[in-house]
């Protein structure tokens, strides 16, 4: 039986918590740390509900329910504080994204788990993902010669859920970029095969997505209305950002992320191209489309339908496992989710800045191990 400790468990958590215990059985969750216990309680699993115990702080929870790993889904601005706290028990965690929401931040969890025996798997799901292995795989054949160019887009068909709910609060998200191209940086390095080390960015706030007390929303058809999202001079989410990306083996890229799409506009993947090939892909159609260069010709692919994170979420699950029982390495590692923090950092003081901006680089922890190509003590209110 894997005995599993939860530091806040919010819907995401909650989510993985079901993987968790779909790729093993006997998992139990032996303890919680959340200050919305009612809440807490009813987003875990029903098996769980009659003997699980609630403390009130970490420390606690490890002296009292002695459990086998750790998983963390508080919001995103007490990730680094608790992930720090649980660096010193050893123990296996599961993170949630962003690892971190400044420099300070990332400097302190990069140092604390330098000293640590935790193996960290960050909630990485799309890296993991069928078709983005799929994808990986045809790199490394490859099928597209050298990579030299990655355009990676995100045109997002929930945006309101970042500027309707706690989402919206700008000190602990800290933007769009921390928030969701976390993500996407995260899986073009994957590709990349090299992490990013310069970055210029631009982007647009209070265009689209305006703060109700500013003005009356009478008559103006271009902007939606909500309460208490801030405004550009004082932080907020953004409407669309997007950025230049520089990767240490020469490659470059662009990104862009659009938070005001609906319904069929919705898009997320990229297009790589090398001097042999062009290959597209797309996670919300499913698909992979190679064109070779040297033939009018496409090949085209599809993994599984139907799978949550495009099957990401139990590939993470089953590796979370596996690490807790030595019997696998994180697939989806701290210093992937440093990595990807550092260059969010970047990209969001390019915006402020007009600037370009040199990415700090995870020195204190090993590299981000590479994964198969083929597919196979504060406490808050939950995220």
């Amino acid at each position: 039986m894997i005995r599993l400790g939860l530091i806040g468990i919010g819907q995401r958590l909650a989510h993985m918590v079901t993987c968790f215990k779909a790729s093993d059985p006997s998992l139990r969750i032996v303890g919680v740390v959340d200050p919305d216990r009612e809440g807490a309680l009813a987003r875990l699993p029903e098996p769980d509900r009659a003997h699980v115990r609630f403390f009130d702080s970490l420390d606690e929870l490890l002296r009292e329910a002695r459990p086998d790993a750790l998983a963390i889904g508080t919001r995103c601005n007490l990730h680094t504080p608790l992930a720090i706290a649980a660096a010193a028990s050893g123990l296996p965690l599961f993170l949630e994204k962003p690892v971190s929401v400044s420099f300070a931040q990332a400097h302190a969890l990069e140092q604390a788990f330098a000293r640590s025996r935790s193996e960290v798997v960050v909630s990485f799901p799309l890296r993991v993902s069928h078709l983005c292995r799929m994808v990986k795989a045809r790199v490394e054949a490859g099928e597209l010669g050298r990579l030299e160019h990655l355009l990676g887009v995100n045109y997002v068909p929930y945006g309101n859920v970042y500027f309707d709910s706690w989402y919206r609060d700008y000190a602990t998200t800290q933007g769009l970029f921390l928030q969701k191209a976390t993500h996407d940086f995260d899986y073009l390095t994957y590709l990349a095969g090299a992490p990013i080390v310069r970055v210029a960015a631009m982007a647009q706030q209070g265009r689209v997505f305006r703060d109700r007390s500013l003005e009356p929303a009478e008559g103006d058809d271009t902007r939606t209305y909500f309460d208490n999202i801030g405004r550009p001079e004082t932080g907020m989410n953004e409407d669309a950002s997007s950025a230049l990306l520089e990767f240490a083996n020469g490659i470059h890229g662009v990104y862009t992320q659009v938070f005001y799409s609906k319904h069929e506009a919705q898009a997320r993947g990229a297009t790589l191209s090398g001097r042999h090939g062009t290959l597209r892909f797309d996670w919300y159609q499913n698909e992979l489309r190679l064109h070779p260069h040297a033939e009018a010709a496409t090949v085209t692919d599809r993994p599984p339908e139907g799978l949550n994170h495009f099957g990401g979420d139990g590939v993470l699950a089953e590796n979370f496992i596996n690490v807790i029982r030595g019997r696998a390495a994180s697939a989806s590692p701290l210093s992937a989710g440093l990595q990807s923090v550092y260059a969010c950092l970047a990209a969001r003081e390019s915006a402020a800045t007009g600037r370009f901006v040199a990415v700090q680089q995870v020195t204190e922890l090993a590299p981000a191990s590479e994964i198969p190509a083929e597919s196979p003590e504060p406490v808050a209110a939950s995220a």
